[in-house]
C-alpha cells in the first residue's frame, strides 16, 4: 500500500524560492510506486494555495496570492501517513510549522518543535553548544532596544570582540542581513541593517587567519550517521547571499582536501552538535578550519538545508553511496520512525 506524502514548499521566508526549486526535485525524486505525493505551496502571505495554483508555483517558481489558512488546511491534513515540510528559514524551520503538525497528529521529517527552534536561532545554538563544548568563535548579543538607548554599550561590546567581525541578525537564514565590519566606522550601518531584520543580533569575532568552510550532513534520528565532509570554495570576502545563489560564484569539493584526522575530527563534532541541539531526521553542520592553526569552530546548523539534486546535502550522502532518490526515501522512512 502507498503511503501518502504531503510535501510543503514555498513558505513566508526571504528563502521562498529556494523552497520551490528543493521540491520540484524531491517531488521528482520520491518513488511513485511506494508513495502518493501531493504538493502544497505555502505563499509568502502564509496560505496554502489550492492544486492549480500549487503547480503553477512549481513550475514558475513564483507562488499566487489567496488562499486557504495555514490552521484550516492543517487540519485537512490529517489523511497523511506524513509530511515533509521542505521550508527553508523563518515561518518553517524554526519550529513553527513543526508545532502545527504535531498539535494535528502527523508525522513529519525533519526536526522536532525544540531542535528546529534552537537551531534556527543563532543565540540559543551558541549557548547550548558553549555548554556541550562545541568549539566556536567569540560572539556577544546585542538587542534592538538597547541599541536604540544605549547604543555606546554595544560599541563597547564590538570592541571588546576586535575588528574585523561579522553582525548577523539571530533568526535569518541564507545569510540574509549579515555585514563584514572591518573598522568601528562601519558598524552603526551594520547595526542598523541587522535590527532593521531581527530583535536580536550576534556579534561574532572572525578566526585567526582566513578559514576554509566545510560541511557535513547527519542523517538518522537517535542513531544518526555522518556523510563524507564537503569543503565550498568561493571568490568573495565571506559566502553571503549573492555569492551562495549565484551560479558559478561558489565550488564544491566532495571529498573535502582535508586530512584524514581533521576530517573525522569535523564528523565527530557535527554528530555532537546535532545530538546537543536534539536534532532529528537531517542536518547540515558547517564549521571554520583554520589551517595555519588546525582548529576547527562551528559556523551554523541547516536542520532543513537546501535539498536539490545540486545542493550540498544531497550531494554530501550521494558521495557516501545513498542516491538522492534513495536519501529523501529514508527521510520519509525516518519520519515514519518517529511516529
Amino acid at each position: 500500500m502507498k503511503r501518502r506524502i504531503l510535501l510543503l514548499a514555498g513558505g513566508q521566508s526571504g528563502e521562498h524560492e529556494v523552497s520551490l526549486r528543493s521540491a520540484r526535485s524531491v517531488l521528482g525524486a520520491l518513488p511513485r510506486d511506494q508513495f502518493d505525493v501531493t504538493p502544497v505551496v505555502i505563499s509568502k502571505q502564509g496560505r496554502w494555495l489550492p492544486p492549480t495554483e500549487t503547480q503553477k508555483a512549481l513550475e514558475t517558481g513564483v507562488s499566487a496570492h489567496g488562499g486557504d489558512l495555514m490552521l484550516h488546511r492543517a487540519a485537512a491534513a490529517e489523511g497523511y501517513d506524513a509530511v515533509f515540510p521542505l521550508l527553508h528559514g523563518p515561518m518553517g524551520e524554526d519550529g513553527t510549522i513543526q508545532g502545527l503538525l504535531t498539535l494535528a497528529g502527523i508525522p513529519f521529517v525533519g526536526s522536532g518543535v525544540l531542535g528546529s527552534a534552537v537551531s534556527m536561532d543563532k543565540v540559543m545554538t551558541k549557548q547550548v553548544l558553549d555548554s556541550a563544548g562545541i568549539p566556536q568563535v567569540a560572539w556577544r548579543l546585542a538587542v534592538r532596544r538597547e541599541w536604540q538607548q544605549t547604543p555606546e554599550a554595544v560599541r563597547g561590546r564590538a570592541a571588546e570582540l576586535g575588528y574585523p567581525l561579522f553582525v548577523k541578525p539571530a533568526n535569518l537564514g541564507s545569510s540574509v542581513g549579515i555585514s563584514k565590519v572591518s573598522r568601528a566606522e562601519e558598524l552603526d550601518a551594520a547595526l542598523s541593517l541587522a535590527f532593521g531584520l531581527d530583535r536580536r543580533v550576534i556579534l561574532e569575532a572572525m578566526t585567526p587567519h582566513k578559514p576554509r568552510e566545510v560541511e557535513v550532513g547527519i542523517l538518522g534520528n537517535d542513531a544518526p550517521i555522518a556523510s563524507p565532509v564537503g569543503e565550498l570554495s568561493f571568490d568573495a570576502d565571506f559566502y553571503d547571499y549573492e555569492t551562495k545563489y549565484t551560479e558559478g560564484r561558489a565550488e564544491m569539493h566532495i571529498p573535502a582536501r582535508l586530512p584524514a584526522e581533521v576530517s573525522e575530527r569535523v564528523r565527530d563534532l557535527a554528530l555532537r552538535t546535532f545530538r546537543a541541539l536534539d536534532c532529528a531526521g537531517l542536518a547540515r553542520v558547517d564549521f571554520f578550519y583554520v589551517e595555519e592553526t588546525g582548529e576547527l569552530f562551528l559556523n551554523e546548523v541547516n536542520t532543513m538545508p537546501g535539498f536539490t539534486t545540486t545542493s550540498m546535502y544531497p550531494k554530501l550522502f550521494e558521495a557516501a553511496g545513498l542516491s538522492y532518490s534513495e536519501l529523501v526515501t529514508r527521510l520519509v522512512e525516518l519520519a515514519l520512525e518517529e511516529r
